[in-house]
């Protein structure tokens, strides 16, 4: 597949802390193709808009405000629905995951025309939130390759790049977290099955701002189930 422009989507709530240094590291990324940033601003009530529109950012980076907290599947199919790019990868804005390893996703497609790349998380005793958000994980992702046959290390990744018409036909529905299990539901759905590229990974705290909580792996197992017996 040839790929002239990568769209990276930056869903953003409530990140004063981290979101100047988040987007000054994904902007240092050298990228071998053009490189869009469409940063949503879900309805943030903190500082976070304020230090976006103070940043001077690039001409390639694009800020659309939500006037609500409208939850991370919204915020991303806001993104997707602006995007220009060939090919489409969420970043979160929050720091555990380094943007430097974004280049090395793109390769493949470029490479080996791979229609979806995910970056891998490997958990450990320094880069876990807790003990049961891995183990949540991972029954998820159990849960999952049993639904659909198929052997995924990391459903729950930030790091999906997909070609981005391949995105929009999957016709997604999350207004929240469970946008992550929607988008593999599907794409293992449709046969498509993600080629693994090992990241780095350092979970927060809640202290640190963590906004996901059980009951989110509880609906990704549903959104699984309704993605593999549902309707089209």
């Amino acid at each position: 597949m040839s790929i002239s422009k990568l769209t990276i989507a930056v869903p953003v709530y409530n990140e004063e802390k981290r979101v100047e240094r988040a987007m000054k590291e994904l902007l240092a990324v050298q990228f071998p193709v053009e490189v869009e940033v469409v940063v949503v601003d879900d309805g943030s009530s903190d500082r976070t808009t304020e230090l976006l529109q103070s940043m001077q950012l690039p001409a390639n980076v694009r800020l659309v405000k939500h006037r609500r907290n409208q939850g991370k599947g919204t915020a991303l199919r806001t993104a997707l629905d602006v995007a220009t790019g060939d090919v489409f990868v969420p970043f979160d804005a929050d720091l555990e995951y380094d943007p430097a390893d974004l280049p090395r996703l793109l390769k493949p497609i470029i490479e080996d025309d791979v229609p979806v790349v995910y970056g891998t998380r490997a958990f450990g005793s320094h880069t876990a939130f807790s003990f049961w958000y891995v183990l949540g994980n991972k029954m998820i992702v159990l849960f999952a390759n049993i639904l659909f046959n198929s052997y995924i290390s990391d459903l729950e990744t930030c790091y999906k790049m997909v070609r981005t018409d391949l995105l929009r036909s999957l016709n997604l529905k999350s207004s929240t977290f469970a946008i992550e299990a929607e988008i593999t539901g599907k794409l293992l759905r449709g046969g498509y099955r993600p080629y693994e590229v090992p990241i780095s990974y350092r979970a927060r705290s809640r202290a640190e701002g963590k906004k996901i909580q059980w009951w989110d792996g509880v609906i990704a197992l549903w959104t699984t189930s309704k993605a593999r017996f549902g309707s089209r």
